[in-house]
């Protein structure tokens, strides 16, 4: 079956932000611009990932499905854990030694990609406006309990949820209404109000995009949900105003849609041996583009079929591209 251009441009897109996000993260405090431009980024990327997931969830329910689904999420959850601890024990990390179900930096979201399938066989069951809803209740009121947060990738599981079952609801014709042109037009209004808006309140705190913290951690325990539900259209707008802008056509760039998942757990290992040894410092303009120069030469490494023969033991406990490549070398030492 071919592999639509939209989608796969689109994941490249996201997982070059993903990794441009946490390479700037560190030189955000202090800089109102640099804090506008995480801030800006963090309102859509991770949602609308979470939602191209949802999307493509749409053969769940299959025989052996959950099996598979342990076996490509939480078994290389598990692996990865393990593998950050050490890393991070080498490179002189203090939080290297956690609990195994206290998510390494961005491996929480193999947990909850792994929880959102297991909720949709419940939400599934109800009509779309009724599960929907049902969803976005359960991610406003998890904020009011201060025991739910980062261990189990609960928090994230239950506030980022609504926007997988969205993807889960929505077919490809829903979804290309934003490419016109009216849509397409509004949506620059929408990201350009939204970035003025972050850039005079510098003091937002980017805990509320992350969702992985209480409302009484986040300093407003009355009125969090409010606030949590104005993410949510926020965070909603700008996915829906970034994905209008995604192009159709095939690029050469289009194929590492299908490896997203290989930059996504291999990238940390890059991006905190830059922040454990302050490789970059950001001073100007031309450092913020370089910056973005060199998270997408880490999204082409990443994505290169060497770093993907040896790591895909690891990543989906398979051995096919090791196998192709022993069979290949073997064949040219029979022919010589």
């Amino acid at each position: 079956m071919e592999r639509n251009a939209y989608f796969d441009n689109a994941k490249v897109l996201l997982i070059f932000l993903v990794v441009f996000g946490h390479a700037i993260q560190p030189f955000i405090d202090g800089s109102v611009g640099m804090h506008t431009l995480y801030t800006w980024i963090y309102t859509f990327h991770m949602p609308a990932f979470i939602f191209l997931a949802g999307f493509f969830a749409k053969g769940f329910g299959n025989k052996g499905y959950i099996l598979k689904l342990a076996r490509k999420l939480l078994l290389p959850y598990i692996i990865f854990q393990l593998i950050y601890s050490s890393y991070y024990y080498f490179i002189g990390k203090s939080n290297w030694l956690t609990d195994i179900f206290y998510p390494h930096w961005s491996l929480w979201f193999l947990i909850s990609l792994f929880c959102w399938h297991i909720l949709l066989i419940l939400f599934k069951r109800f009509p779309a406006y009724a599960s929907l809803t049902l969803a976005v209740l359960l991610g406003i009121s998890v904020g009011y309990l201060a025991a739910v947060g980062h261990s189990f990738s609960l928090s994230r599981t239950f506030v980022f949820f609504p926007f997988f079952l969205l993807g889960y609801w929505l077919k490809e014709e829903h979804l290309m209404l934003v490419k016109r042109r009216t849509a397409k037009f509004i949506s620059i209004g929408v990201m350009g109000i939204i970035a003025i808006a972050i850039y005079i309140a510098p003091e937002i705190n980017t805990g509320w995009l992350l969702a992985s913290k209480s409302y009484f951690d986040l300093g407003m325990q009355e009125f969090g949900g409010v606030a949590r539900l104005l993410v949510y259209v926020t965070s909603t707008l700008m996915a829906a105003s970034v994905l209008a802008w995604v192009p159709r056509k095939h690029y050469s760039f289009t194929k590492l849609g299908e490896r997203t998942l290989y930059v996504y757990l291999l990238h940390g290992f890059i991006i905190q041996y830059f922040r454990a040894y302050d490789v970059f410092e950001v001073l100007t303009p031309f450092d913020i583009i370089g910056l973005a120069g060199v998270s997408f030469i880490i999204v082409l490494l990443l994505s290169s079929k060497p770093v993907i023969t040896f790591s895909q033991p690891f990543i989906e406990c398979r051995f096919s591209y090791l196998k192709k490549l022993v069979m290949t070398s073997r064949k040219s030492e029979t022919i010589s």
